[in-house]
């Protein structure tokens, strides 16, 4: 929030937005009752579906729902009329039903062949929205496979990456104290503590490397799922998470190597900003991969089952030549993806 600039106009909180996601003794304390209810109907009806369509992981599933039975009980976002309202992460029922807007724009982030839906309520919402916004050409694919009624809907703006600020803020304080210069080869990963990014493998993973300690940085729900994979593996000094970082730039620039060990993503934005700031970087071979990088020209794509991931980054860690090669197309390529501002122009005024 500190670097929005002074001519962002930013909207009060409202406390029944703010509750969507907190812990349901907050939202009492917080006398958002209608946000209570709607979550309690939404769970309820989540975990019918679940169980009536015999669904493994409900998760995408419990969070739409949430969102599409609280919408009836959240207030205008705002009564002011607007030029364009932009949706940026899913569900996106309030974007679309709560500000008086002459375009609705909605982004999307995730790879929709790997996640557990319920097509016909998520078809409903993103059927509220003039344009749909993917950021990769995969993420599209995956979509319209899913969604083939809102193919004419869809543009493509990769995401844009302030690359001068990024520098600028791997510059802002030095972190030896919590990565040291120890003998160990320093991996870093960042994101989300979420079955997505495959923070629970880390441990095992690591235990099969040569000299490596992975430094995690983050927050969410898996954390305690993640230390006890850590305790398991016997990875208590090597493997560190350094939890939730207002700037993570500089831990960047510390490290080795930047790690995304993912199950799936869309188009992961840290990797994107290790490219920035120069890095070795490793991705598994999710459905995606391909599209973010290209294996041994930006970085190498290793494969996800833990055994032969870490077979893959050893060999990366000790053939120099390929990091080497690596490292000059990297140093000499543009990652900010600054075309994206013109696309993102085209699409405003269209």
């Amino acid at each position: 929030m500190q670097f929005l600039p002074e001519e962002i106009n930013l909207l009060p909180e409202k406390k029944s937005y703010a509750s969507l996601a907190k812990p349901l003794t907050q939202v009492i304390r917080n006398k958002a009752f209608g946000t209570l209810l709607g979550r309690y109907l939404g769970k309820n009806a989540a975990n019918e579906y679940v169980a009536k369509n015999r669904i493994k992981d409900g998760s995408y599933v419990f969070i739409d729902y949430s969102h599409r039975y609280s919408e009836m009980f959240m207030p205008k976002i705002s009564d002011k009329q607007y030029d364009a309202v932009i949706s940026f992460l899913t569900p996106h029922y309030f974007a679309a039903d709560k500000v008086k807007a002459k375009k609705r724009i909605a982004w999307i982030h995730t790879d929709y062949s790997y996640i557990e839906i319920d097509v016909a309520s998520e078809l409903d919402m993103w059927s509220r929205y003039d344009t749909i916004v993917s950021i990769s050409k995969k993420v599209t694919e995956a979509f319209v496979s899913r969604f083939p009624e809102l193919e004419d809907r869809i543009v493509l703006v990769e995401n844009i990456h302030p690359a001068g600020f990024i520098k600028e803020q791997a510059e802002a304080f030095d972190v030896s104290d919590e990565m040291p210069d120890d003998g160990y080869i320093k991996f870093l990963s960042v994101g989300r503590f979420s079955d997505a990014k495959n923070f629970d493998n880390v441990p095992d993973i690591c235990s099969r490397l040569d000299n490596v300690k992975w430094y995690i940085i983050g927050y969410g729900g898996d954390e305690a799922l993640i230390r006890q994979k850590i305790s398991e593996a016997g990875m208590e000094d090597r493997v560190i998470i350094l939890g939730k970082k207002v700037n993570p730039y500089p831990y960047f620039k510390a490290c080795d190597f930047y790690v995304q060990p993912s199950r799936y993503e869309g188009n992961s934005v840290t990797v994107n900003e290790a490219l920035v700031l120069g890095k070795k970087v490793a991705i598994t071979n999710y459905a995606t991969a391909e599209s973010q990088i290209k294996n041994g020209i930006d970085g190498v794509i290793v494969p996800l089952e833990n055994e032969k991931c870490a077979a893959a980054l050893n060999d990366f860690i000790k053939d120099t030549a390929l990091q080497e090669k690596i490292l000059s197309h990297v140093i000499n390529s543009d990652y900010s993806k600054a075309e994206g501002y013109i696309n993102f122009q085209e699409i405003l005024e269209s």
